[in-house]
């Protein structure tokens, strides 16, 4: 069996997270692994997933309401043991001092552009995250 990575995909919007599974398709680059997704449309869900564990890379959607993800990586960078990276879907580029605020590790601006979201996303998965058989 090969490995897979686990991608935890949060956005009240399910158009965002659609876009981040077609950037991303089956896998985002050759020298990683074949992804996996966990949608999640709410906090609750996202707080439930990461203390289940298995996650390889969480995408957190700036824009969502009512818990940004901004907010939310930073609370998750708090309160969870080992968080895996983030990677914050913005509005607009102008908010990466927020995303350095939020401490996630890379950050894309919206709407999703396949090719830079996919090389940011695989650059994350290469840093080190467990990825499991």
């Amino acid at each position: 069996m090969q490995p897979s990575a686990t991608v935890l995909v949060y956005s009240d919007d399910a158009n965002t997270r659609e876009q981040v599974r077609l950037a991303t398709g089956r896998r985002p680059a050759a020298d990683v692994p074949p992804v996996e997704f966990l949608e999640c449309a709410t906090l609750d869900a996202v707080l439930t997933a990461l203390d289940r564990g298995g996650i390889d890379v969480c995408v957190l959607d700036g824009e969502a309401v009512p818990a940004g993800g901004m907010g939310v990586c930073r609370q998750i960078k708090d309160e969870v043991f080992n968080c895996p990276p983030v990677l914050l879907l913005m509005g607009r580029p102008q908010d990466a001092w927020l995303a350095t605020w939020s401490r996630a590790e890379a950050a894309v601006t919206l709407p999703v552009e396949p090719v830079e979201f996919a090389g940011t996303l695989a650059a994350l998965l290469r840093s080190g995250s467990a990825v499991r058989v």
